[in-house]
């Protein structure tokens, strides 16, 4: 896939955790951890926004695209 997901470098930026940054989001650990770890299908809107509000970023800190011929 094109779209690269940094919500684990955003974490590492912050200092939290993945069980830090679950509750705050509001998310379950293992759905975070499929999102963190770049496996996730589709994004809700609401989730990116409570992400950015979590890890005081915007939606671009977050997902990157990076063409097929660079992965």
């Amino acid at each position: 896939m094109s779209i690269r997901v940094n919500v684990d470098v955003m974490m590492a930026r912050r200092k939290l955790s993945l069980t830090e940054l679950s509750g705050r989001v509001g998310i379950t650990l293992a759905n975070l951890s499929i999102l963190k770890t770049g496996k996730a299908k589709a994004v809700r809107f609401e989730t990116l926004d409570a992400l950015c509000r979590a890890l005081d970023c915007q939606p671009g800190d977050l997902l990157e695209y990076v063409p097929e011929s660079e992965e």
